[in-house]
């Protein structure tokens, strides 16, 4: 709201130092001190109204050191980043932005899911809280609106860099000053890492059926996306488990991807890297950086001793966003690489499960891989303290942002 506000300004009165909100590292610089504010200052009082309300979580007796101190610490602290993220994007994003508006729905949208998980927890003694298959259909949902609005919608677009050939029709391949960028091309275009050609197009997967059914791909395209929402919101959710950990890990992939946004949406930088070019998404640095912030500043209460949990309503919300967000830049096929800590926690789960059952059958006894899962609990039961798993992990997780990044250059 702001931006327009001095974008009238500039205009109408040529108001001295309005032209500074036309730069997106400006806005990007405000957004991420107004939700660390937000989430510090505004987020002390919430956790006091949630104290009031008796929003303290239930904890599951699991036998773990430290488990039964948690009692009592007021949940649904994933409104602290909801609004800490969405105030800042409001006043200082391009509200028109395709992109920008993609993620102000999944953070609705998760928050809502979450929410009434936590609601239910909490109001009405359900420690299940809302069913999986509701939480699936809700995940599900916002995946078939994403992959609605990347398929259909004319703001969603990308260009590639074109060298123009001579007279005798020879590339000029030597020539980088003689590239140029073709016109905006509706594409499913995505980023592969590694490889010398990372260009990526879903068309691929089904161009053996003939040209003509490849203007069928959303059906392919669509699955994937949900696939993607459902594991990174998932993968979030079940590392919300100690102190800081989901803050913290969101927080450095969130920085990572502001990083891609940013250059994905400047015609200098990615030229330089050699990496796709996508109009408009420069914008969502606006947004990720209000979301980094509001994860900072939520991890000043959430860090050991937290004085708040994030519930369903904030572990849901943010990997939803991550998700959402990588999809938006074209690199989700990143993931697996940039949510590390995520896939751990989610593969440790299935792997346990699933020899626990196989054991069972085949044996009549079930056996474990892990003492216990998600991962995080794991390292607890073997006697670590959660400050160092956590710090451990973040140590991890920076380690996997930087091998991401890295990737732009390593093919």
């Amino acid at each position: 709201m702001l931006y327009y506000l001095f974008e009238y300004l500039e205009k109408e009165y040529q108001l001295p130092g309005a032209s500074l909100f036309g730069f997106i590292t400006f806005r990007a610089a405000l957004s991420v001190i107004l939700s660390l504010f937000i989430a510090t200052v505004y987020g002390k009082k919430i956790i006091k109204y949630l104290q009031r309300q008796q929003m303290g979580e239930q904890i599951r007796d699991l036998g773990l050191e430290g488990q039964n101190e948690k009692a009592g610490t007021p949940t649904m602290g994933g409104i602290i980043i909801i609004l800490a993220t969405l105030i800042p994007v409001l006043l200082f994003a391009k509200l028109e932005n395709i992109y920008v508006i993609m993620l102000i729905v999944t953070t609705i949208w998760m928050g809502i899911i979450g929410f009434i998980d936590d609601y239910l927890k909490k109001f009405k003694n359900d420690k299940a809280g809302l069913p999986g298959k509701f939480k699936i259909i809700g995940q599900i949902g916002l995946g078939i609106f994403v992959g609605v609005t990347m398929y259909l919608h004319p703001g969603v677009t990308v260009k590639r860099k074109t060298i123009p050939a001579t007279d005798s029709t020879e590339l000029v391949a030597a020539d980088k000053s003689k590239k140029e960028f073709s016109p905006e091309e509706k594409t499913l275009l995505t980023t592969i890492p590694f490889v010398k050609e990372n260009e990526f197009n879903y068309e691929k997967l089904i161009s053996w059926a003939g040209e003509e059914y490849t203007k069928y791909v959303w059906v392919i395209f669509i699955p994937i996306v949900i696939f993607i929402i459902t594991a990174v919101s998932n993968g979030a959710n079940l590392t919300d488990g100690i102190d800081g950990l989901a803050a913290g890990s969101s927080a450095i992939i969130g920085i990572t991807l502001a990083i891609f946004a940013w250059v994905s949406g400047n015609v200098i930088f990615s030229d330089y890297l050699n990496i796709m070019y996508i109009p408009n998404t420069g914008e969502l640095t606006i947004f990720i950086t209000a979301f980094v912030g509001a994860l900072i500043g939520f991890l000043w209460y959430n860090a050991y001793p937290a004085q708040v949990f994030m519930g369903d309503t904030g572990s849901l919300t943010i990997g939803g966003i991550i998700a959402v967000m990588a999809i938006a830049i074209r690199k989700e096929w990143l993931i697996p690489i940039l949510c590390g800590i995520f896939l751990m926690e989610n593969l440790s789960v299935v792997l346990q499960v699933g020899w626990f059952k196989y054991t069972k059958k085949k044996f009549g006894e079930g056996k474990r891989i892990f003492r216990m899962s998600p991962l995080h609990h794991h390292y607890q039961v073997k006697g670590f303290h959660e400050s160092k798993i956590v710090t451990r992990f973040w140590i991890i997780g920076i380690f996997l942002a930087i091998l991401t990044i890295v990737t732009l250059k390593i093919r």
